[in-house]
């Protein structure tokens, strides 16, 4: 055999080699770092009893981060002197700290496990599927191997995610642009199941609405007047909220869709949702039918969870999840 052969046989190998180390798998870190399931278990265990606000905060984040530019953990990074990084985007300025302190735990634990081992963006991952589960919704797989971003900034968090000031055909488009379908957005914005809003982000639904109108007539009567007894200091105090299931909020079911339907939507973008023809169909299949939800949501979020991802040199294992390596020695 030639060297010319030699050395094509060695880049064929070469390829499929970095190839197959680059897919995603569930047993990614089998060998590596066995106890990885165990640990990060354990870690949520303790934050959602301690702060049962956890689940909805680690969902979010981690669909913050997937939004822009995949799922790499991005999000998780803090700023610097010399760049504004996307948590500090003003889509992001709401997120609880609660996601961001579960993905910190979980990291130093593995780090005196595994140190060097397991991704920020695959820690993010893993805790958002065991804490959705922990609190009634569906198990789904979630491939491992991700590697952590390099890029982490402001500006492109800002343009990349929906706002629920938006019009429905504008976050549609938002979601079709990262191949998801209208049915999929719809599933994955049932996520509001869980969690809170702050009156900010809805305000303009329950004051001065309109000439003939303080609030949204969309809303219930009785509900739009109980948001507004709620957020009435709002404006001097920001931190002020509700919760975007009104009925169980800190259960992952489909009652966020039989709200939609009695006018009980917190955020204009969601109540659209009920009334619109793309969608309607959609909010009344999955409020009639939880098992449908559920089924849609774990493959949507599923989808969601490789979008995107980064593997092999296109990122790294940090060593602290809020610091790119590069600013840690």
């Amino acid at each position: 055999m030639t060297p010319f052969h030699l050395l094509l046989l060695f880049l064929v190998f070469f390829n499929i080699a970095t190839s197959s180390e680059s897919k995603l798998t569930l047993d990614y870190y089998k060998k590596t770092c066995p106890g990885l399931q165990q640990t990060i278990r354990q870690v949520i265990t303790d934050k959602q009893i301690a702060s049962s606000t956890t689940a909805a905060a680690t969902l979010r984040l981690f669909f913050h981060d997937c939004m822009v530019n995949g799922c790499d953990g991005s999000i998780l990074v803090s700023s610097n002197a010399f760049n504004t990084a996307e948590r500090d985007a003003d889509i992001n300025l709401s997120l609880p700290g609660d996601g961001f302190e579960v993905v910190t735990r979980a990291k130093t634990a593995l780090e005196l496990e595994c140190p060097d081992i397991v991704s920020c963006a695959d820690i993010l991952a893993l805790a958002a599927r065991d804490l959705v589960t922990m609190v009634g919704g569906p198990y789904y797989d979630v491939r491992l191997g991700r590697k952590d971003g390099f890029v982490s900034k402001a500006s492109e968090a800002e343009a990349a995610m929906p706002k629920p000031t938006m019009p429905l055909s504008q976050i549609i488009k938002i979601f079709e642009a990262r191949g998801l379908s209208v049915q999929e957005m719809v599933a994955l914005t049932g996520a509001h199941t869980i969690g809170f809003t702050h009156c900010k982000e809805f305000s303009h639904r329950l004051y001065n609405f309109s000439k003939k109108s303080d609030y949204d007539p969309k809303l219930y009567p009785k509900y739009a007047e109980g948001l507004r007894k709620l957020c009435e200091n709002y404006t001097k105090d920001p931190t002020m909220s509700a919760f975007n299931d009104v009925m169980t909020p800190n259960k992952f079911d489909n009652m966020y869709y039989k709200n939609l339907q009695k006018g009980l939507g917190l955020l204009a973008s969601d109540q659209a949702m009920a009334v619109d023809g793309r969608t309607k169909p959609y909010v009344d299949l999955y409020a009639g039918n939880q098992t449908a939800f559920f089924q849609a949501f774990a493959r949507a979020i599923e989808k969601v969870s490789v979008y995107q991802v980064k593997t092999g040199r296109k990122g790294e294992v940090r060593h602290r999840c809020d610091a790119f390596n590069s600013l840690q020695t």
